[in-house]
């Protein structure tokens, strides 16, 4: 198979995942009395990049031959899908649900920034650890369960830091140890990942190759399993970092912006 063939064919339109896309865009415009504000374009972007990740050749791969190309899955996943999805929230729409008794209660719980920050690195730590990562690969009820506990935990994780009310949103500073923290953890798992032993998760040494593609990994891309392994740690390294820098260098402008924003209002 070439490369071509691979991306033109290799696509799997489970219908849960199409259906679950479809019925959170419409019930996020029905939320919004099917008004169209700038911000949804950031959760329509969330919910494409979230349909791509579930159903392109990306998730073939990674179920069924290579580690790298899961963890480019659970960077989407982790690190792209939800701050697409709260900055696509809007501010009005956000407080008329936690007007709620019950939705206020849960959001003053979960957003506590120890619990948030637990949740959300915890679950990434606990579903790399070989026995619950392989019995995802093995299990299609535990696979599901672990995306949703990815894209719920890092909602929570993403919500201190840019979520749609800023009052609600940590301090700067604290917002700053908060992510930098975040990337000490991944860049620890992720040194952990890229020198550890072959074989972690064997799945991929040997992969059943049903839709002939090892010819192409192994031949044309070079992607051996220890090359897989190596590859996968450093994506959990250098890209997702990149988006913790991302995040810490929009939380310090905001910070630095702030004492402008109180002047503009005393005067």
């Amino acid at each position: 198979m070439t490369v071509w063939q691979l991306f033109a064919s290799v696509w799997d339109w489970e219908p849960s995942v199409v259906a679950g896309c479809a019925a959170l865009l419409l019930a996020y415009f029905a939320a919004l009395r099917f008004r169209f504000p700038r911000v949804a374009w950031y959760f329509i972007a969330g919910i494409v990049v979230l349909l791509l990740a579930l159903v392109s050749p990306l998730d073939t791969l990674g179920d069924i031959y290579l580690f790298s190309a899961h963890m480019l899955q659970h960077i989407l996943l982790i690190l792209i899908v939800p701050p697409l999805l709260l900055l696509g929230f809007p501010r009005d729409l956000a407080l008329r649900i936690l007007r709620r008794p019950l939705a206020g209660r849960v959001e003053r719980v979960l957003s506590r920034p120890v619990l948030a920050w637990s949740l959300g690195i915890g679950t990434m730590w606990l579903w790399h650890w070989p026995p619950l990562y392989n019995a995802a690969l093995g299990s299609e009820p535990i696979h599901i369960a672990q995306h949703l506990m990815f894209l719920v935990t890092a909602t929570i994780f993403w919500w201190p830091v840019i979520g749609p009310i800023e009052e609600l949103r940590l301090a700067p500073l604290g917002a700053v140890v908060y992510v930098f923290g975040a990337c000490v953890a991944h860049t620890i798992l992720a040194i952990l990942l890229t020198f550890a032993p072959l074989g972690l998760y064997p799945a991929y040494l040997e992969p059943v190759d049903t839709l002939n593609l090892l010819p192409l990994i192994r031949d044309r891309w070079g992607l051996t399993p220890r090359a897989d392994q190596q590859w996968g740690g450093l994506l959990m390294w250098v890209p997702a970092c990149l988006v913790y820098l991302a995040c810490l260098l929009f939380t310090l402008a905001r910070w630095y912006r702030a004492p402008e924003q109180d002047e503009s209002y005393a005067k």
